[in-house]
This record gives structure tokens, sequence and C-alpha cells, in this order.
């Protein structure tokens, strides 16, 4: 596909529109980047639109945060999900399971109930002799 001359030719323009482009747009990085042209990147400019944090600070905060996943083991929401059926306390499959798979694990849980039901039938009629 695009192989029509009007897409040809709108091509051709955007290239040369970049080309036209480039050099306002290099210049316009390196003074947002740069504080007038010295290669220094502007702490005061930055302060005033995010907090600045020392690097050290934040390697701590990760330290304790995964210490604390640590001692807490698994999440609440892993423990409430049975990994056999995937269903989870009220009976729902997870949102990212298609509603094919989910009925396919339904039809194999009742496959299994229907086969648990005739053997326990099976074990009683056995037992009694008329």
């Amino acid at each position: 596909m695009a192989k029509s001359l009007r897409s040809k030719w709108k091509r051709k323009m955007r290239a040369e529109k970049r080309k036209k482009n480039a050099p306002k747009e290099l210049a316009r990085l390196k003074v947002a980047l740069c504080n007038e042209g010295k290669g220094e990147i502007s702490m005061k400019d930055v302060a005033e639109i995010a907090t600045v944090v020392p690097a050290e600070k934040l390697k701590e905060k990760a330290v304790d945060m995964v210490e604390e996943h640590d001692e807490a083991g698994r999440m609440d929401m892993d423990s409430k999900r049975n990994q056999k059926t995937l269903l989870d306390e009220h009976g729902q499959y997870p949102v990212w399971m298609s509603q094919r798979n989910a009925k396919k694990l339904k039809r194999q849980r009742m496959v299994k109930k229907g086969q648990q039901k005739q053997q326990q039938q099976k074990k009683k009629k056995k037992g009694l002799a008329w």
C-alpha cells in the first residue's frame, strides 16, 4: 500500500519539511536542556516544575519498600484466587480471560463433578443387596 502518486508526494514534502525544521528543533532542544548555552542544566527551572530529590534518598526508599514487601510475603489478591480453577471468592474469572476459555474451564469442572456423582452412585448401588 501507499504507492499512489499522492502518497509519494506527501512523503516527499514531509521529508523536506523535516530537513527545513531540523536546525530549529535542535536549537530549541539545546536551549531547553542548557542554561544560556553553558551546557549545564538549570535546577532553578526544574525546581519550579517538580521537587528535586537526591539519588541517595530514592535508593534508601527503594530498599525500604523491598524489605516491607518481603515481610508481607504474598499480596492479598493472590490468596483470594484459586490457582487451579482461576475463580475468585465470588466465582468470577479474571478480567483478562476470554469467555471461550471460561466456558471451557466450566465444562471441565462440570464433567469432573458428573463423574464423581456417578462413582458415588455406583458405590451405593453395590452396597445394597435386594
